[in-house]
């Protein structure tokens, strides 16, 4: 069925996804090599692994990627595979290498970490038809956009425009390669990463629930995300409540507990990007950013089995922020676990009703057209 979208929503009801490719391992399988293993996909915040030597792991389906801080400052990243027999290097989810050296714990075959070459194995001899430039680790392409780190597959891929669904100008005020990195959280979700990203793109969920998030964002409480994804919108745009008009209540400044951004307002943000309240900024398969008066979010997803995902959020502050003792980053912290474990929970409940034997397929309504979008991105990746 044809979708039209027009200036508030979608005019047509439309199936939603085969209910199967949310928990069936050989699609998940499918989506691991055709969507996971062809975008750019976020790892950390640059900051994260500033010292030379300073390393991440993450597992991508299972595919264990090592991304480190090389001696000339530049991030790497490589396949966590020893070429000898393949037994994993770095054991460790983040940390600092001894050397210049990446050493595999099992035979201590030793490499290069600055460009993965191998550089000398623990045999008694190495015979002749043995070169160690055939056997140098699996390089990935790796970028640092605005002191974000981004990893690709393909190792001659190039990070450039498309790389994010929407433009990311919306918040080019925010000094987020300047930030640095003030808190962290994961948890590890019962649901398909598919069925995150669905939730994240709709708002019909946000008045039962998210309360908390409703009345700090009043226009959620009318279960859309976005003034003009309601009918008539153009009736009411200049109407200076906030749930018509959008942004945040009244005396809100920014995504806490309270509302209040402790007098820490990033400086070099515009009258219309306070306003706003908030900005997001998203990059399928794998991570968005929001954007609010006194820090930046990170909210990073990894696939971890058909009916398994990990979210890793971090918290980004302006360093003189980060450094206020005066400065209570709980405020912030917490509100946002409280969203995210609102969300966790209502994508597990989704997740289990998908088993349905008779379900096919879900429905898309008028408000869902985020969500239409995300899975015509599917679709058109998967080749469908």
């Amino acid at each position: 069925m044809n979708i039209e979208k027009t200036h508030w929503g979608l005019t047509e009801t439309s199936p939603s996804l085969p209910a199967r490719w949310y928990y069936d391992p050989a699609h998940y399988a499918q989506e691991l090599t055709a969507i996971w293993q062809r975008h750019w996909l976020y790892v950390c915040h640059g900051s994260e692994i500033a010292a030379p030597q300073s390393f991440r792991t993450m597992e991508v389906g299972d595919q264990n990627i090592v991304v480190l801080r090389s001696g000339d400052g530049k991030p790497r990243a490589f396949h966590n595979s020893c070429r000898h027999r393949g037994s994993v290097i770095c054991t460790r989810r983040q940390g600092r290498l001894a050397s210049k050296l990446l050493v595999c714990p099992y035979h201590q075959w030793s490499y290069a970490a600055d460009d993965g070459r191998l550089v000398r194995t623990t045999s008694v001899i190495e015979p002749d038809n043995f070169d160690k430039a055939d056997y140098g680790l699996f390089p990935l392409a790796v970028a640092e956009w605005r002191g974000c780190i981004f990893i690709h597959f393909d190792p001659t891929a190039t990070f450039g425009d498309g790389v994010f669904g929407r433009s990311t100008e919306r918040i080019a005020n925010y000094p987020l390669e300047d930030m640095v990195v003030a808190a962290t959280w994961s948890k590890v979700m019962e649901c398909n990463w598919k069925t995150f990203w669905e939730n994240f793109n709709e708002c019909l969920h946000c008045p039962n629930v998210h309360p908390e998030l409703s009345s700090l964002v009043p226009v959620y409480s009318r279960r859309i995300s976005n003034p003009r994804d309601a009918l008539g919108w153009e009736e009411r745009i200049n109407d200076p409540d906030p749930k018509y008009r959008g942004g945040l209540r009244a005396g809100a400044e920014t995504w806490s507990s309270d509302g209040s951004a402790q007098h820490h307002i990033i400086e070099s943000l515009s009258e219309d990007d306070l306003a706003a309240g908030q900005k997001y900024v998203s990059s399928y398969p794998g991570v968005f950013i929001g954007a609010y008066a006194d820090h930046l979010r990170t909210v990073r997803i990894l696939p971890m089995g058909p009916e398994k995902t990990e979210i890793v959020a971090e918290w980004l502050l302006p360093k003189a922020t980060a450094e206020d003792p005066a400065y209570d980053r709980s405020r912030i912290v917490d509100f946002a676990i409280l969203v995210m474990q609102q969300d966790a929970a209502a994508c597990e409940l989704n997740q289990k009703g998908l088993h349905a034997a008779p379900l096919e397929a879900g429905v898309l309504m008028p408000e869902e057209h985020w969500v239409k979008d995300f899975q015509d991105w599917v679709r058109k990746s998967l080749g469908e």
